[in-house]
């Protein structure tokens, strides 16, 4: 493990586990000025459990959170974010900068009348959520991010500083940033897509809604359009992180390494807890959704 490994707050509550026979809902949710798909589950008046998804998903990754959330009382709402809702499209690149990224992600806490929140993010949803909490940190009451480090951290492994091979892993962003990406993921049945899905682990049950939902070119292009748009996004200044923050890592992920993963504990000043989850690569909810819940729910609950 690397520096600082656990910091977590004594004492804290507990919750009562109610029984949850509600279905999951299907939201439509406004801000930002745009129409975002979302899934939820929980009591309304909750504390709110605000999930971010990353690349090339949509709000289906949270599924198997939803119930263990709502069961402890949170009101869990897992959001498909822009580029990936179909009302939330905006043509052009410089829509997909990291401030409108942010920008949208307080103001659908907005939409569903919560000042203050528990976020949770993976993959581009845990670099936002990063930025979110480290420049709005009193909106945010605990912070949660699987796979994605500290953008520090991501920086300074990029240039070698830690050692390791964090360029050579980092390699493939040049590809989802290059024009003409999304024709080729989409060609033939977006059999690309599917191929990156499968090389990269995601279970096989998985991937067929996945390429269903954002096998066409207009999806992936917007998908992409992160991509394109995060060519500066790791210069200047990134604020360290004082709420209560949980981050989990799969110790087999490809795209993202050890060296930036035991960094991130350097850029972390409030209470701070790392898991390594051994066995599992990038998909982190799927490989291992029971201990993910379980880690969640103790860290939601040690924050009182």
């Amino acid at each position: 493990m690397g520096p600082n490994p656990c910091r977590e707050r004594e004492g804290g509550g507990s919750r009562t586990v109610r029984p949850v026979t509600a279905p999951v809902e299907h939201l439509t949710l406004t801000a930002s000025g745009l129409s975002f798909d979302a899934l939820a589950l929980g009591p309304p008046d909750g504390e709110l459990v605000l999930l971010l998804h990353g690349f090339p998903q949509t709000a289906r990754a949270w599924t198997p959170l939803l119930a263990p959330l709502a069961a402890a009382g949170y009101r869990a709402v897992a959001v498909t974010q822009r580029g990936y809702s179909p009302g939330a499209r905006p043509e052009g690149d410089e829509a997909y900068a990291m401030d409108d990224l942010v920008g949208d992600v307080l103001n659908l806490a907005e939409a569903l009348g919560a000042e203050a929140f528990h976020l949770v993010g993976h993959d581009w949803g845990g670099a936002v959520a990063w930025q979110v909490a480290g420049t709005h940190h009193t909106r945010v009451r605990t912070l949660t991010v699987l796979s994605t480090p500290h953008p520090s951290a991501f920086r300074r492994a990029l240039a070698g500083e830690l050692g390791g091979d964090q360029a050579e892993r980092s390699g493939y962003m040049a590809l989802f940033a290059a024009e003409g990406t999304a024709e080729l993921l989409a060609a033939d049945g977006a059999a690309g897509l599917r191929g990156l899905y499968e090389a990269s682990g995601l279970p096989a049950e998985e991937v067929g809604p996945y390429v269903e939902a954002l096998g066409s070119v207009e999806v992936l292009d917007a998908a992409l359009a992160w991509y394109r748009a995060a060519r500066d996004r790791l210069t200047g200044d990134f604020v360290d992180i004082e709420v209560p923050t949980l981050y989990l890592w799969g110790v087999d992920d490809l795209a993202l390494g050890r060296e930036a993963a035991e960094a991130t504990g350097d850029h972390v000043t409030g209470p701070y807890r790392f898991v390594p989850l051994d066995g599992v690569g990038h998909w982190v909810v799927e490989a291992a959704p029971g201990p993910v819940a379980d880690a969640l729910l103790a860290h939601l609950g040690a924050a009182g």
